[in-house]
């Protein structure tokens, strides 16, 4: 079978496909042949080694994929030819992949394959970051950085299944018609964006800043909240990780708030199979409507990530399998 290895860390240029011998499901696991691939920004930095999560090398490269069944427990709940969603720290780009039920999710028919690879790591963080640690409610306003990537636009779909009022803050003109149409209410230019905030929320602020950018937003992000706002911190994409002077907590009694999804979810089990079925009606009625960006051959997969590295990509890059 082919599987995407990392042998360097040198960036995309250490990604490399290569024939491995077929597997075998592992005991008590689910064997999904992969259909598509979804690249995210974990998977980038593990072709650096700039990830908390450092395999040894060489690893298969792959956090997001969806694919069928081919064998599953009988306890499992899930049943040979099913289309699922998986997501793994990382692991899943070959054309077989075992895995632990826990992260295998039923696709709903509406949902092509190259939609299955974007859904399940960015939708379940943004749901745990906005529902669990932002506590983001019915009316809220929301503000998200980088909202024209994988994260940013999860979050902004996310975010109105809430029932929440999202603003989008993006680079270029072309991402803020992405953004909105990925479903923002309103999109502004990352420049000098707080000004332009203000004029949209008046002086009741943001609710909740969803931050994947860091530095160089995080301190107009700060200034955007009104009273005991929720700042997350989810990425920095931008580079460089923010200091935040504390004495700016104190003036509006606003938040700064740790996102860690994969901490939290993988290590309770239930989590992941709770988050999907609450995410679920938000799928049915169409409000979750993953954007994908471009798709790529798996030979290509070093353009894709080459695309991420220079932060060219819209929305979800998939491989296809």
């Amino acid at each position: 079978m082919r599987s995407l290895q990392v042998t360097e860390l040198d960036g995309p240029s250490g990604v490399s496909v290569q024939d491995v011998p077929d597997i075998s499901a592992q005991e008590g696991q689910v064997l999904v042949e992969v259909k598509a691939l979804g690249l995210s920004w974990p998977d980038l930095l593990q072709t650096k080694g700039e990830y908390q999560i450092k395999p040894d090398l060489p690893f298969q490269l792959g956090v997001d994929f969806a694919g069928v069944v081919r064998s599953a427990p009988a306890d499992s709940g899930l049943a040979e030819g099913q289309r699922v969603a998986c997501c793994l720290p990382y692991g899943g780009g070959a054309d077989l992949v075992s895995i632990h039920p826990e992260s295998v999710f039923p696709l709903p028919d509406r949902y092509s394959f190259e939609q299955g690879a974007a859904l399940p790591m960015n939708y379940l963080t943004a749901e745990f970051a906005l529902a669990t640690r932002g506590a983001l409610g019915e009316g809220d306003t929301l503000l998200v950085t980088g909202a024209a990537g994988g994260v940013g636009t999860a979050s902004i779909q996310v975010g109105k299944g809430l029932g929440a009022r999202v603003i989008a803050v993006v680079s270029t003109p072309d991402k803020a018609a992405f953004a909105k149409d990925a479903g923002a209410d309103e999109a502004v230019l990352a420049p000098g964006f707080l000004p332009q905030v203000k004029e949209i929320t008046g002086p009741s602020g943001v609710d909740v800043v969803l931050d994947v950018v860091g530095e160089p937003l995080m301190t107009d992000a700060l200034r955007s909240l009104g009273a005991q706002g929720r700042l997350l911190v989810v990425g920095f994409t931008g580079g460089a990780i923010p200091a935040v002077k504390v004495n700016r907590l104190l003036l509006n009694n606003i938040d700064v708030r740790g996102v860690g999804w994969g901490a939290y979810a993988m290590v309770r089990p239930g989590y992941m199979t709770a988050q999907w079925e609450r995410l679920l009606p938000m799928m049915e009625s169409g409000v979750i409507d993953p954007p994908i960006g471009n798709v790529y051959s798996l030979d290509q997969v070093t353009d894709a990530l080459v695309e991420m590295d220079e932060r060219r990509t819209l929305g979800k890059s998939v491989v296809l399998l």
